[in-house]
C-alpha cells in the first residue's frame, strides 16, 4: 500500500523512499515537499522500505523520477545500491530518471554506481535541489536563474530568497567577496552598502572626507566601480544585486544603479536621511519630497520599492505604536507613487529586549494595516530580518539570537530573508562569516518550515495586535486633523507628514535636542513591548491621550509647529 499522497499541480509524479535498514526520512521527505511546490505529484514510500517494495512501486506508478535515501554506512550502501541497479536492470527499469540523497561518504558511493542522475549529500541546500526539480542545471548559465525580483521570489517559493548586505572598506576585497558569494550559491540577493562618503557625496567627490574612505562600507567612486561588482556576480547562482541608496540625490543614485548593477528594488526613506538623523543638512519636508519622487521613478521604470521606514522609529525606542503606524504610511506612500511591487521590511527585535510575542503581535499589526493597500496594482511582498542592534558581542552568543529570530521571523511566512550577520556587533561581516550566517538562517528556515504553532491565535499577540492597530488609526487620524488647510492627501503631503514630526504625533526619545523632531515621548519596555510612559504617574501612557493632548496643542500653536 502506498504511503501519503499529495497532488501538485502537473502530471509528473515522484516517489521517495529510504531503503534497506534506513529509517533517516528527513531529507527524502523535504525532497518531495520542494518537488510539490515545484507542481510535482508525489508519493511517500516511508522509511526501511525494501528493495522488492520500491520495485513493485516503479512499475505500479510509473513515476518521473525515482528518490532513493540512504544515511548509514557506505559499505552498506554499496551492497545495498549494487543489488537495487541489478533489480531494476532485471525488470527493465533503468530507464528512468533515479536520484540519492544520504551522507557525503554514502553519496560518492552512489555516484560510483551510475544509477543516480543526481546525488545530494546535503551540502547543496535546497536551492539546488529547486534547481534540478525545475530543470534547471547550475551549469547551465545565467539565463536559468530569475533576473528579477518577483520571478525569483515566485521560482524559489515556499523558501524565502536569502538577502545579505556586503561591503567591506577596500573595493578589490569586496569584488573578489562578490564573486565569492556568488559562487557559493547561498545568496539570492547581495546588498552592496557603499561607505557613508558614497551615500552622502557619490555625485559630490569634492565634498568627500577621504579620511573617511570606507567608513560603513566600501568605497564605490564611479558608476564602473558599481559595473565591475555586477561582473563579478555573473557566476554560480547569479544573485540579484541592491544596493544602499545615497541619502541625497537619490534619482541620480537609482539611475546609475538601474544601468550598472540590474537595480533588484530600491530602498527609499520617508522620514530619513536630511536633519532628522542627521544624515544630511536638508529640511525635512524636502527629502520627504525627494523620496517621493524616488518612489515614482522606480515605479516609472518597473522597479519594485521597499521604504525602510518603521524599523528607523523603532531603533530610536518610539512606542510601537509609532513604528506601526509609520509602516502603514511607507507603503502608503509607495502606493499613491505608483509602486506596483512593493518590498515591506520587518525588522525584528528592535528595541532589542522586545519578546518575541510583541514581536510577532507589531509585525502582523503592520501587515494588517498595509494589506489593506493590497489591490491587483499593490502587490506587498515581506521581508524580515534580525535587528542589528540585538547582537551580542559574544560571537557564539550572537549565532543562537541569529537562529532563534529568524526562527521567530518564520511566523510571518516571509518572502525574502535579509539575513543580518552575527558578527554586526564585532566586525564587518567577510564572506566567511556570511556564508556561517546564512547556512544558520537556513537551518532555522527549514525548521520554520516544517510547521509552527499558529501565534497568531496566541491571546496575548492578538489581543497586543488589535490595540496596536487602533493605536496606530488613532496616529493616523490625528495626521489627518492637523493637516494643511486644502490638502487633499495629507498621508502623501510632504508638509502634512513634516508637521506630524514637529506636533511629535511621530516621535522617539533619541530625537531629544532635534531641530525638527520633538524626542519628548518617554518610553518603556512593559510586557515585552515598548509603549509610552508617563513618568509622573509612572505608568502606561495611553495612546489616545498622547495623542489629543498632541493635537489640541497644534490647533492652539499652529504657527510654532
Amino acid at each position: 500500500m502506498m504511503g501519503n499522497r499529495r497532488n501538485g499541480r502537473t502530471g509528473g509524479k515522484i516517489i521517495g523512499a529510504a531503503i534497506g535498514d534506513c529509517v533517516h526520512v528527513a531529507g527524502v521527505y523535504n525532497f518531495l515537499r520542494l518537488a510539490e511546490a515545484q507542481g510535482y505529484e508525489t508519493a511517500f514510500l516511508g522509511p526501511a522500505v525494501s528493495l522488492a517494495r520500491l520495485v513493485d512501486a516503479i512499475k505500479a506508478e510509473d513515476p518521473l523520477i525515482v528518490g532513493v535515501s540512504y544515511r548509514l554506512s557506505p559499505d552498506a550502501a554499496g551492497r545495498l545500491l549494487s543489488e537495487l541497479k541489478e533489480m531494476l536492470s532485471r525488470e527493465g527499469l533503468l530507464g528512468r530518471r533515479f536520484t540519492f540523497g544520504g551522507t557525503p561518504p554514502v553519496a560518492r558511493v552512489a555516484e560510483a554506481t551510475g544509477l543516480f542522475e543526481r546525488v545530494f549529500d546535503g551540502s547543496e541546500g535546497d536551492e539546488a535541489t529547486i534547481g534540478y526539480l525545475s530543470g534547471k542545471s547550475a551549469s547551465e548559465g545565467e539565463q536559468l536563474w530569475p533576473g528579477s525580483l518577483v520571478e525569483r521570489i515566485l521560482t524559489k517559493h515556499p523558501y524565502p530568497l536569502i538577502r545579505h548586505h556586503f561591503g567591506l572598506p577596500s573595493l578589490p576585497a569586496t569584488i573578489e567577496g562578490v564573486r565569492e558569494l556568488a559562487e557559493s550559491r547561498l545568496l539570492d540577493v547581495i546588498s552592496i552598502g557603499p561607505d557613508q562618503n558614497a551615500q552622502e557625496s557619490f555625485f559630490r567627490l569634492e565634498e568627500m572626507d577621504s579620511s573617511q574612505d570606507g567608513a560603513g562600507g566600501v568605497p564605490v567612486r564611479t558608476a564602473d566601480d558599481f559595473r565591475r561588482l555586477y561582473e563579478v556576480s555573473r557566476t554560480g547562482n547569479y544573485p540579484l544585486l541592491r544596493s544602499y541608496s545615497g541619502t541625497r540625490d537619490q534619482v541620480r543614485m537609482a539611475r546609475v544603479l538601474k544601468e550598472t548593477i540590474n537595480l533588484a528594488w530600491g530602498a527609499v526613506p520617508l522620514f530619513w536621511y536630511n536633519v532628522l538623523d542627521g544624515r544630511s543638512s536638508r529640511r525635512l519636508e524636502d527629502s520627504i519630497a525627494e523620496a517621493r519622487r524616488a518612489m515614482r521613478w522606480h515605479a516609472e521604470n518597473g522597479i519594485p520599492v521597499e521604504v525602510n521606514e518603521a524599523h528607523h522609529w523603532s531603533l530610536r525606542d518610539a512606542p510601537d505604536s509609532v513604528a506601526v503606524a509609520a509602516a502603514y504610511l511607507a507603503a502608503y506612500n509607495a502606493k499613491t507613487a505608483g509602486v506596483r511591487d512593493y518590498v515591506a521590511q520587518f525588522m525584528f527585535n528592535t528595541p532589542s529586549s522586545t519578546s518575541p510575542a510583541m514581536d510577532v503581535a507589531k509585525m502582523l499589526a503592520k501587515l494588517e494595516l498595509m494589506s489593506s493597500l493590497e489591490d491587483e496594482g499593490f502587490r506587498i511582498w515581506r521581508q524580515t530580518r534580525t535587528g542589528l542592534l540585538s547582537y551580542p558581542t559574544d560571537l557564539d552568543v550572537a549565532k543562537g539570537q541569529l537562529g532563534a529570530s529568524v526562527l521567530v521571523q518564520m511566523a510571518l511566512r516571509p518572502h525574502i530573508a535579509h539575513v543580518v550577520s552575527f558578527v554586526e556587533a564585532d566586525h564587518a561581516a567577510t564572506p566567511a562569516d556570511i556564508v556561517e550566517a546564512v547556512k544558520i538562517a537556513r537551518g532555522a528556515i527549514r525548521q520554520g518550515l516544517l510547521g509552527l504553532p499558529d501565534v497568531a491565535h496566541d491571546p496575548k499577540v492578538a489581543d497586543r495586535k488589535e490595540e496596536l492597530v487602533a493605536e496606530a488609526r488613532l496616529i493616523l487620524d490625528a495626521i489627518l486633523e492637523i493637516a494643511t488647510p486644502g490638502c487633499d492627501d495629507p498621508l502623501a503631503d510632504p508638509a502634512t507628514l513634516g508637521r506630524a514630526v514637529r506636533v511629535g504625533l511621530l516621535d522617539a526619545p533619541h530625537l531629544a535636542g532635534n531641530p525638527v523632531g520633538r524626542g519628548e515621548v518617554v518610553t518603556r519596555m512593559v510586557g515585552g513591548a515598548c509603549r509610552a510612559w508617563d513618568p509622573d504617574s509612572g505608568k502606561v501612557q495611553e495612546e489616545r491621550e498622547r495623542v489629543h493632548k498632541l493635537v489640541q496643542r497644534a490647533a492652539e500653536n499652529p504657527v510654532a509647529m
